[in-house]
């Protein structure tokens, strides 16, 4: 919040300079304060700690990507999309953390919010389906499964896609899953006859 804050009374000094600067015949400063009002602006539109996070996911390092998430303390503050991002990025790291029905309600938040390559979608899609298929939510899976698939152009999770189609039929249903919480758990067969 405070960071927002100090962007914003830096961006609207700088704006106010530089006009000032025109205004008074000093062309050549007002040129060159051209480019430190158009970083500021820039800010609004990319935060940098998302920026740094992405680039640590991109090096591999994931601890280092969530700390830098972790530190953003207002993310209603962003853009719609840097929000989008913001709650992708902190559901797909922040799983073990939060639990996965946190996890899942952020990454929808995420996909509500929109995410802007259909990569990012499909990947949150992924994201997704794993998460119905590891409580027992076979037919929602499927769906975002499917999802997945048709927004994945590229075919880039094609293998992954067919891989949790393959183990979404060896999962169990929700009703299985109760049942075997029920009988501590054992799948309870019917008497032989």
């Amino acid at each position: 919040m405070l960071g927002f804050i100090i962007r914003t009374v830096l961006t609207l000094a700088t704006l106010a300079f530089t006009v000032y600067l025109f205004g008074n015949g000093n062309w050549g400063w007002g040129i060159t304060m051209i480019l430190p009002l158009a970083i500021l602006i820039f800010s609004f539109f990319r935060h940098e700690r998302i920026i740094l996070a992405l680039n640590q996911m991109r090096v591999g390092n994931t601890e280092k990507a969530y700390e830098h998430l972790k530190k953003i303390t207002a993310p209603q503050m962003m853009v719609k999309r840097q929000q989008a991002y913001y709650y992708y990025l902190i559901a797909m790291l922040g799983t073990q953390e939060h639990g996965m029905a946190k996890s899942e309600q952020l990454m929808r938040k995420a996909l509500s919010l929109g995410l802007r390559s259909g990569m990012d979608k499909a990947v949150a899609h992924l994201h997704l389906a794993g998460m119905c298929l590891q409580t027992g939510r076979k037919q929602e899976g499927l769906k975002l499964l499917d999802d997945a698939k048709r927004l994945d152009k590229d075919g880039m999770l094609s293998d992954q896609i067919k891989m949790m189609k393959k183990q979404a039929t060896q999962v169990a249903s929700k009703n299985q899953m109760r049942m075997m919480q029920l009988g501590g758990g054992k799948m309870r067969m019917g008497k032989p006859r």
